[in-house]
């Protein structure tokens, strides 16, 4: 018998001014041994301690969502209909967002057909109907009509540098929506690179939270970028240039 999640209901009280209810927790639960199960079939998480997986794939995914927690939210928040989870791998942080945030909808975008279709199954299984999954690279979805300056939020974790993340979020947002990239370590010499790209793919930094993870305290960062003007068509790159030649 696998050991339950712990509930850390303080912890998410006092960091992020926010705690799921008890249906949400038991979503978190279905969902941990929903990942648990799947990972037999597929290559989803190394991370399957309870405590573990709660911090780094939970915790942290809602982190990004802070400034929607907080009380005096700030002025620049933007309404959020559709979202998109760029890479979202093994659901992180696409699926705790649409647990979190049922009003929203949430695309799952990965080019791994495998991790979609346990996706799929995962999502129905749990009963999450704000949800939809896609096999695809981001730079084809980018170029997609359907897709393109479609979403009002697009959340990239872990994947590459944040130019490149910010390549394959910044197409698919409407104008005013916003990406939230997460990062570990986060320096003035990178946000100083960064700020390049960003004008040249319509983008401005409006923020960047840091904080320390509650239970191991690592470093997080989460930059927060609007949209202040199209993108040109010629973004994104071709399929594997953002990666290999970052703006």
């Amino acid at each position: 018998m696998t050991e339950p999640l712990p509930v850390n209901s303080e912890i998410w009280q006092e960091t992020l001014q926010w705690q799921p209810s008890t249906a949400q927790q038991a979503l978190f639960d279905s969902l941990y041994q929903g990942v648990l199960d799947g990972n037999r079939q597929v290559n989803l998480t190394r991370i399957t301690e309870p405590a573990e997986f709660w911090e780094k794939h939970l915790w942290d995914s809602l982190s990004g969502l802070a400034p929607w927690y907080e009380p005096e939210k700030p002025e620049w928040l933007p309404t959020v209909k559709r979202v998109i989870d760029i890479g979202t791998g093994g659901g992180f942080p696409g699926v705790p967002v649409a647990i979190s945030r049922p009003q929203w909808q949430v695309t799952l975008l990965d080019s791994t057909r495998k991790k979609i279709a346990f996706l799929e199954t995962l999502c129905q299984q749990l009963g999450l109907t704000n949800t939809d999954c896609l096999v695809e690279r981001a730079e084809t979805v980018g170029k997609d009509p359907k897709h393109r300056a479609q979403y009002d939020l697009a959340m990239v974790r872990a994947v590459g540098p944040a130019s490149t993340c910010a390549e394959y979020a910044l197409p698919l947002l409407k104008k005013s929506g916003f990406a939230i990239i997460f990062r570990g370590q986060w320096t003035d010499e990178e946000e100083e690179l960064f700020m390049g790209a960003l004008d040249t793919l319509g983008g401005e930094l409006v923020a960047v939270c840091s904080w320390e993870t509650p239970l191991t305290q690592g470093n997080r960062h989460c930059l927060y970028i609007k949209k202040v003007a199209k993108t040109e068509k010629e973004f994104p790159r071709h399929v594997g240039i953002p990666a290999k030649h970052p703006l």
